[in-house]
């Protein structure tokens, strides 16, 4: 990237003027402090950079387009909620954000479709969407401030996956710029396709590496007629035949969580003594159904001695568990301590068993390190750990004892969100097999330059 040593953050900025306007343009050391916060914390030898901020698809195209002339290399984001997340960004020039690009471009309520432009933020698409009865059955991380294109780039789909799959399932088309300017659409409406790869799967999860995600088409759903969500809390072993014969009976949960005894005893439930753990589910359809099958799983919960109880403020409830386990504690904050956040792979047959392995690895290394706070879905076997990084705890012998449990059952340890010292000392994806190999060769296809979010998947 010679051309970029030569050049400024300032002058790399006033080049995009002539694209996005005066006004939409500016360096990283003038930028807000959460952004700058993020930034830094997402990439590696960057002191600035220039912030470019189009409003259009095409303002985008043209941007990437001039990066590539420039060789210079792109940080991609939304609204930087996930920024943080995944491996750090080294020897980027300029940061594009898509959060400008926030159109609806059409809602087909009879076909229960939607398109819209990438920045769109997810909470105002719900919104959208409520008024005519319907919604997108995802519900990912910090959904106030997560945009649309934010959400597939990392993949972040929720605990609504129990019924209604990933993000991969729910994407029907995708429109992204490439590494060189040139706007590409798939599925949907097709205009243009790249023969041999399915592109809605393969950019979900690419953070950025292989384009620039612009628009989405998504399906949608009608909006339930009642909610009804149930706790059991009990001893691992019969929360374990809860669950299996949850999935072979015709009970149809929306949601089907295992929660770990820390988050249980933050949440106010179950005893004080870290050796019980919960199941919580949630039924969303007819009213007469949610009543039915909530009554039904609450006397099979009892039938294996476990406490089982409908919960009356149920939403509370769901934002309490969202709250501890992607935001920080208020001490935290005050303390000025980092979180660790963990994405956590298992074979679904082995959730149980290995959430409470997961608590057992973090006493014995310390009793006076906080207990990690895990939720894992219960039929798919994805989850969330994490930790508060408090009074000089080094998590790094943790992560490789857990990741080392993970692999062994087939299973896979990503680092989410965590210090970037720690980034720097640790491999973030703990890739197996031949991934890495394969990731290389799509990589080269899509970006040959190694402009676009460089090293954050792989160095």
């Amino acid at each position: 990237m010679a051309t970029s040593e030569k050049q400024s953050a300032g002058d790399i900025a006033a080049s995009f003027a002539d694209i996005v306007g005066l006004g939409n343009v500016q360096t990283l050391d003038l930028a807000e402090p959460h952004l700058k916060t993020q930034i830094a914390n997402s990439t590696m030898g960057v002191e600035n950079l220039a912030i470019v901020s189009p409003k259009t698809q095409t303002e985008l195209a043209s941007a990437i387009a001039l990066a590539n002339q420039q060789q210079w290399g792109v940080l991609p984001y939304g609204n930087a909620s996930k920024l943080t997340w995944g491996g750090l960004v080294r020897g980027a020039n300029v940061a594009i954000s898509t959060a400008g690009c926030d159109r609806l471009i059409e809602h087909c309520v009879g076909d229960l479709t939607v398109t819209v432009e990438a920045g769109m933020k997810f909470a105002d698409l719900q919104k959208i969407l409520a008024q005519e009865g319907q919604y997108c059955a995802i519900d990912p991380a910090y959904p106030n401030a997560a945009t649309i294109g934010g959400i597939v780039a990392t993949a972040n789909t929720g605990s609504l996956r129990q019924r209604y799959g990933g993000l991969r399932d729910m994407c029907l088309g995708i429109s992204f710029v490439r590494s060189d300017g040139e706007l590409v659409k798939a599925g949907g409406r097709v205009v243009k396709n790249v023969a041999g790869y399915d592109l809605m799967k393969l950019l979900t999860g690419a953070y950025g590496t292989l384009g620039v995600i612009s628009q989405l088409t998504f399906r949608l759903y009608p909006l339930p007629e009642a909610k009804q969500t149930v706790l059991l809390t009990g001893k691992a072993d019969a929360i374990a035949e809860l669950r299996n014969k949850i999935l072979s009976s015709t009970l149809t949960p929306t949601v089907l969580d295992l929660l770990s005894s820390s988050l249980l005893k933050e949440l106010g439930f179950g005893q004080d003594t870290g050796k019980e753990i919960g199941l919580v589910a949630r039924f969303e359809t007819l009213k007469v159904s949610v009543i039915e099958q909530s009554d039904r799983l609450v006397e099979l919960g009892k039938s294996l001695h476990l406490k089982a109880e409908v919960l009356s403020e149920a939403e509370n409830f769901w934002q309490r568990l969202e709250d501890l386990v992607w935001q920080p504690s208020p001490q935290s904050s005050l303390a000025g301590n980092s979180k660790l956040i963990v994405k956590l792979g298992v074979l679904p047959s082995k959730v149980v068993n290995i959430l409470v392995e997961l608590e057992a690895i973090a006493r014995t290394l310390s009793e006076s390190i906080p207990q990690p706070y895990v939720q894992i879905h219960g039929a798919g076997g994805l989850g969330t750990l994490r930790f508060d990084l408090a009074g000089g705890f080094d998590p790094q012998d943790l992560l490789l004892k857990i990741r080392h449990l993970a692999n062994d059952t087939g299973g896979f340890l990503t680092i989410l969100e965590a210090p970037p010292a720690l980034k720097q000392n640790l491999d973030v994806w703990g890739y197996t097999g031949n991934a890495i190999g394969i990731m290389q060769r799509i990589k080269q296809q899509f970006d040959p330059h190694h402009l676009l979010s460089p090293h954050r998947l792989f160095i």
